[in-house]
C-alpha cells in the first residue's frame, strides 16, 4: 500500500555534489557554480554523499543574518530514488504518521507534545497521549542506511545521543511508563531493519535491551516520489541480541 502523507512544500534544483568538509557543510556544484550547503544530518552518508552524485538542493526561504550557507541539501540519489537526507523534516513527516489511525502505529493519538523532558535532561521527541489515560514516550529515528540484502541498518556512525534515548527509555518502562522507537526508513527498497552492530556496538546492545524490557519498535518505510513523501510500508525487524 502506497500512501501520499506529507507534501515538500520547498521548490528543488538538482545539483552535483563535489565535497563535504564539515559534518554540516557541503559544496555543490549549482548550474556551474561551486556553492555552499547546509547538511542537517548527523550521518556519515558516505553511501549519498560522494563526488558526483546527483542531489537536490533547495533555496531557504528566509534569509538569515547568521547563515553561511545560501542552500539547504535535502536529497541524494542512489539507485533510482531520491532519499531524505535532512533530519529536520523527521518531525513533520512523523507527526503526519501519527494524525493518520491507518498508518500510527497507535492507533488514534489524542494529543502529540513534542520535546518533552525525561529523566537527567533527555529530550524526548514525543510524549504521546492515547486512549484510556494512556501516554507513551516516543523517541524517532531517521534510517538512510542499507546494505547489499536490503536491510535497513541504524546508525550509519557511532551515537552516543541515540544510546542515551535507549537508556531512558527503558527508564521509562522500569518506571511504568509506555515508551515507543519509530524508525522512518528512508530506504525505500528495504526489506527489514537492525540496529548496526558493526558501526556502534553499544548502540546495538541497549537496543536489544530496550526490545527485551518492553520498549515497542516500529518501522515505517518513506519514499519521495512527485514532491509528496509516501509512505510504502512497514518492514519487520531482523535478528536478535547475540
Amino acid at each position: 500500500m502506497e500512501y501520499p502523507i506529507l507534501p515538500l512544500e520547498r521548490p528543488l534544483e538538482e545539483a552535483k555534489f563535489v565535497a563535504r568538509p564539515n559534518r554540516f557543510l557541503a559544496h555543490v556544484e549549482l548550474n556551474g557554480v561551486v556553492e555552499k550547503a547546509h547538511v542537517h544530518d548527523p550521518g556519515r552518508l558516505r553511501e549519498l554523499l560522494y563526488p558526483g552524485n546527483r542531489v537536490l538542493v533547495s533555496r531557504p526561504s528566509r534569509g538569515s543574518a547568521n547563515r553561511k550557507t545560501s542552500l539547504d541539501l535535502l536529497f541524494a540519489f542512489y539507485n533510482g530514488d531520491w532519499i531524505l537526507v535532512n533530519s529536520a523534516l523527521h518531525r513533520p513527516i512523523s507527526q503526519k504518521i501519527l494524525s493518520i489511525p491507518e498508518l500510527s502505529p497507535f492507533g488514534e493519538v489524542k494529543a502529540v507534545v513534542p520535546e518533552v523532558r525525561f529523566g537527567t535532561g533527555t529530550r524526548f521527541d514525543y510524549l504521546l497521549v492515547l486512549d484510556q489515560g494512556r501516554s507513551c514516550y516516543l523517541e524517532v529515528k531517521g534510517c538512510t542506511l542499507e546494505n547489499e540484502v536490503h536491510r535497513a541498518l541504524f546508525p550509519d556512525a557511532p551515537t552516543l545521543r541515540g544510546s542515551r534515548h535507549l537508556e531512558e527509555l527503558m527508564e521509562a518502562r522500569s518506571l511504568g511508563h509506555e515508551a515507543a522507537l519509530l524508525f522512518l526508513i528512508l530506504r525505500p527498497k528495504a526489506r527489514s531493519f537492525a540496529p548496526n552492530a558493526q558501526c556502534d556496538p553499544r548502540f546495538a546492545r541497549l537496543f536489544w535491551e530496550c526490545v527485551e524490557s518492553g520498549v515497542r519498535v516500529f518501522m515505517k518505510k518513506i519514499a519521495f516520489k512527485k514532491g509528496w513523501f509516501v509512505y510504502t510500508g512497514d518492514i519487520h525487524l531482523e535478528g536478535g541480541a547475540p
